[in-house]
C-alpha cells in the first residue's frame, strides 16, 4: 500500500523514476491509474491540488478572454482532486456513430477510427462513473414506459433519445471521482498518488523525440513557491484538462520553440465547449403535460436515472448538414395572448382538441463546427510558479446558429405531422442566442487527435505525433465533439489509451 503523498514533504532536488507519470488527477487520470492498477508498472499520479479546493492553486487557472464572451478561465474548472468531476452535472450519454464520421459540410471533422472502436470500453466507463445499468437509446422507451408515454413525434429527423446520471453511493448526484475512488488508489501498491505537484515543464531529449523529463514545483502554505523537483519516467501520459494540456505543452519550448507538439502549430487550436443556449423556443404538447422524464430527472426501479431529449437521425445530419443537438425541455410556462390563439388555431387546422395543451420552453445543448481560429495561447503575464497564463479568442459563427434553428424546424414540423403539438423558434438573431447562452464546461479539442501529423497533434493511439513516450489523455483529443457530454466518453477513450498502454510498456 502506498497511499498519497504530498508534494510538499519532499526534498528539494528530489528524482523520482516511475515506469508512467499521469500528470492530473480528474476522470482521466484517475480512470487510467486504476484501469492500470495491479499491472507490473510503477505508477505515479500528479495532482496540482489538494484534496479539497484551495484558492491558491486555483488561482493558477486564471487568464484572460478576447472579445467573444466566454466563462472566466478560472471558474469552469477545478484544480485539486477529481478535477471536473467536483462540480459536473453528472450528464452522461455515448457519442453517436456520426460523430465520429467525417461530414462533408463540417471542415476539419472526423476520428481517425468509428464509434466501435470504443464500445468495447463504453461498460467499464458507464460502472466508473456510477450511472446504473446501460440503457440509453436501447431501451428507453420500453424502461420509462411505466412512468409516461414518449411525445409522439410524425416520421423525420428528430426522435427521443436518452441521458443517464453519475450517482455515488447513497444517491448523491454527481460522483466525484477524488472522493469515490481515493481508497482503491490507495489500495493500489503499483500507485502513487502525489498531491499539490504542479507541473512547470515538460522537458525533451535534445533531439526532441522522446520526455525526458518533468518540472514538478510546490507552494508554500503561505501562497509563495515552495520546492522544486524532478520526474524521470519511462512513459508520460498527459491528463490535465483541455485547457492546461495545451497550457503545458506550449510553455514546455526549451527543445521545440513553439512547444511540445506543437511543430505544425496545432496546440491550442480548434478550441470547442458545448454551447447551451435557454429558451431556444417554445413547445406546445396538445394533449397536456408531457411525462416527466422530458421535464426531470428519473429513478428507475433498477437504480438508472434518466432523462428524455430530442435528438436529431443521422439521417437528418446528413441531409440537412447540421450538426449534433440535444434538447431538452425546462420548464412549463405560460402563454401569451398570440401564442394561445396560435394553438386554437393550428389545433382546428388539425382537426385536434388543444383544450388540455401545455407549453414548455425548450433548451439545448450543441455541437460546435471545428475551427483552428478558436484557440487557446499563451500570454507574457505569468502565474505565481513561472507558467505563462492562457488567453482564449472564444469564437462561435452565425452557421451554429443557421444550423440548429433547421434542427428546430424540423422538429417543429414533425409535431404538426404527429397532430400532437407546434412549436415556436424563439431566437431570431445573434443577439438573442448569446443573451441566454450558457455553456457546458467542456473544453475540449485543443490537442486533437488525426492520423496525419500536420493536422492532429496526437496519432490514434493518443501518442503525440513524433515523441516516443507522451500520450495525452481526455476530450482535448477529441477532433470532433458531438453533442453529448464528454465525461464518460472520455472515459471510454482513456480506457482505450490503457490497453494500449499495457502493451508498448510491457
Amino acid at each position: 500500500m502506498t497511499g498519497f503523498r504530498d508534494a510538499r514533504t519532499l526534498d528539494t532536488a528530489t528524482v523520482l523514476e516511475p515506469d508512467l507519470a499521469i500528470i492530473g488527477g480528474g476522470p482521466a487520470g484517475i480512470s487510467l491509474a486504476l484501469s492500470l492498477a495491479g499491472t507490473k508498472l510503477n505508477i505515479l499520479l500528479l495532482e496540482s491540488g489538494g484534496e479539497n479546493f484551495e484558492s491558491q492553486n486555483q488561482k493558477m487557472y486564471a487568464g484572460s478572454i478576447g472579445e467573444q464572451s466566454y466563462i472566466a478561465l478560472d471558474a469552469g474548472r477545478l484544480r485539486f482532486l477529481g478535477g471536473g468531476t467536483n462540480h459536473w452535472g453528472g450528464w452522461c450519454r455515448p457519442m453517436d456513430e456520426i460523430d465520429f464520421e467525417a461530414r462533408s459540410w463540417m471542415p476539419h471533422s472526423g476520428w481517425p477510427f468509428p464509434r466501435k472502436a470504443l464500445e468495447p470500453y463504453f461498460p467499464r466507463a458507464q460502472a466508473l462513473v456510477e450511472a446504473g445499468p446501460w440503457i440509453y437509446d436501447q431501451k428507453g422507451d420500453a424502461e420509462t414506459a411505466s412512468r409516461g408515454s414518449v411525445l409522439p413525434l410524425g416520421k423525420g429527423g428528430l426522435y427521443t433519445s436518452w441521458f443517464q446520471f453519475s450517482k455515488m453511493r447513497g444517491d448523491v448526484l454527481p460522483t466525484q471521482f477524488g472522493k469515490r475512488y481515493k481508497d482503491e488508489l490507495t489500495r493500489a501498491a503499483n500507485i502513487t498518488p502525489l498531491l499539490q505537484a504542479n507541473i512547470t515543464a515538460i522537458r525533451l531529449s535534445p533531439d526532441a523525440r522522446r520526455v525526458e523529463r518533468l518540472d514538478v514545483a510546490t507552494f508554500e502554505s503561505n501562497g509563495g513557491a515552495g520546492k522544486r523537483f524532478t520526474v524521470r519516467p519511462r512513459f508520460v501520459v498527459l491528463a490535465a484538462g483541455g485547457m492546461e494540456n495545451a497550457r503545458l505543452l506550449l510553455a514546455s519550448n526549451d527543445v521545440m520553440k513553439a512547444g511540445v507538439g506543437n511543430q505544425n502549430d496545432l496546440v491550442g487550436r480548434f478550441f470547442a465547449d458545448n454551447p447551451i443556449p435557454r429558451d431556444v423556443a417554445t413547445l406546445v404538447s396538445f394533449a397536456g403535460p408531457l411525462a416527466p422524464f422530458y421535464g426531470s430527472n428519473q429513478k428507475l426501479d433498477d437504480g438508472a436515472i434518466m432523462r428524455a431529449t430530442f435528438a436529431p437521425t443521422a439521417a437528418f445530419c446528413r441531409s440537412a448538414q447540421v450538426a449534433g443537438s440535444l434538447s431538452t425541455i425546462e420548464q412549463p410556462i405560460e402563454l401569451d395572448d398570440l401564442g394561445k390563439a396560435a394553438v386554437v388555431t393550428t389545433a382546428i387546422a388539425l382537426g385536434v382538441d388543444a383544450s388540455n395543451a401545455k407549453a414548455y420552453s425548450l433548451g439545448c445543448g450543441m455541437e460546435l463546427t471545428p475551427d483552428p481560429d478558436r484557440r487557446l495561447t499563451l500570454t507574457g503575464e505569468k502565474d505565481s510558479l513561472g507558467l505563462p497564463r492562457l488567453k482564449l479568442e472564444m469564437r462561435i459563427a452565425d452557421e451554429e446558429f443557421a444550423r440548429y434553428r433547421r434542427t428546430l424546424g424540423e422538429m417543429g414540423r414533425q409535431l404538426l405531422a404527429s397532430g400532437t403539438g407546434m412549436l415556436r423558434i424563439d431566437k431570431h438573431s445573434r443577439d438573442d442566442w448569446m443573451k441566454t447562452m450558457d455553456w457546458g464546461h467542456h473544453h475540449v479539442g485543443t490537442t486533437r487527435m488525426h492520423a496525419d501529423p500536420k493536422q492532429g497533434v496526437v496519432n490514434a493511439d493518443s501518442r503525440v505525433h513524433g515523441l516516443s513516450n507522451l500520450y495525452i489523455a481526455g476530450s482535448s483529443v477529441f477532433p470532433t465533439y458531438g453533442a453529448s457530454n464528454p465525461t464518460m466518453n472520455l472515459i471510454a477513450l482513456t480506457l482505450r489509451l490503457a490497453d494500449h498502454l499495457k502493451k508498448v510498456t510491457a
